[in-house]
């Protein structure tokens, strides 16, 4: 299994807004992609919001090579839609992670 994070800090400003279209829009477009099998949020605690809420998100693929499709295929017009609708009021960074146990 791999898990594909992306961890996103949101601006006040947006934090509510951006969390509805990530949960009824942008997630269920990457899942109906087909290289992703399923999705979950969380909020990070215990760090410094003072400037923005931080999330991830972890999206499991069933093997490296359907993650790869996703690259190749699908994350560039993702990232843009996402630019494209909330500009510069987050920051995000992703990491890749393989399942062992």
């Amino acid at each position: 299994m791999i898990i594909y994070n992306v961890t996103t800090k949101v601006t006040p400003a947006i934090q509510a807004a951006w969390l509805q279209w990530m949960k009824e829009e942008h997630i269920p477009e990457i899942i109906a992609t087909g290289c992703f099998t399923a999705a979950t949020i969380a909020q990070l605690l215990e760090v410094d919001d003072s400037d923005g809420s931080t999330y991830t998100v972890q999206y499991m693929a069933e093997s490296k090579a359907l993650y790869n499709v996703y690259i190749e295929m699908f994350a560039t017009a993702m990232r843009n839609k996402v630019f494209e609708k909330w500009g510069d009021q987050f920051i995000a960074f992703r990491s890749l992670m393989q399942v062992i146990h």
